[in-house]
């Protein structure tokens, strides 16, 4: 499980294979102080399992579907990288639960930036447009962040400066796109709802 409280960011130091995926990533902003093989770490909000460690260089094994399914599969040698590390009993839940299972990708259609400040439009999938409302939780790249507006043209987010500097977010431009995770109790509420509604 992850809380969506980035860590920092690493650089993809190298992408390698074929049938299975090797990415090897710089650790260069988050530490990896007791960080064992076969640990979860969260990619962009992808939860990706700790194969090799040569620190701070980790290595990590991704199949073609995930690569398919997320933002993984357009990143290059020295792409930036949203990291945080998995849970751990009695850590500080800070942003909201997660489990680094990404439900789609959403579109940057609109960037609007101040000296302070970044506000982005995103476009998400029809199918989880559902899940998505105003000033609910969200994990946008393994960020946990709260929706602003919700409109046809997609969601709002507005973006503060800690965010900006920790993450890389701000980096992100129009077209590009972004993985999208809903947390499990709106996914859960939803569903319900619907199920209910459906019985009647």
């Amino acid at each position: 499980m992850f809380t969506g409280i980035v860590a920092g960011t690493g650089n993809i130091t190298s992408i390698s294979g074929k049938d299975v995926i090797r990415i090897d990533i710089d650790f260069c902003n988050v530490t990896t102080d007791k960080l064992e093989i076969g640990a979860s770490v969260s990619v962009d909000g992808v939860c990706l399992t700790v194969v090799e460690i040569n620190s701070p260089i980790i290595s990590f094994d991704v199949i073609p579907e995930t690569l398919k399914l997320t933002t993984l599969g357009s990143k290059d040698v020295s792409s930036m990288v949203n990291l945080e590390r998995s849970l751990k009993m009695g850590d500080e839940l800070g942003g909201h639960l997660l489990s680094g299972h990404i439900m789609g990708m959403g579109e940057i259609t609109t960037r609007n930036e101040g000296d302070d400040f970044l506000d982005l439009i995103i476009k998400p999938p029809k199918k989880i447009n559902k899940y998505i409302q105003e000033k609910g939780y969200l994990a946008i790249d393994g960020i946990s962040l709260t929706v602003g507006e919700v409109s046809e043209e997609g969601f709002n987010l507005h973006l503060i400066p800690e965010t900006l500097a920790i993450t890389t977010i701000g980096t992100k431009n129009v077209g590009e796109r972004v993985n999208i995770e809903v947390d499990s109790m709106t996914q859960t509420i939803v569903t319900t709802v619907e199920r209910i509604l459906e019985g009647r």
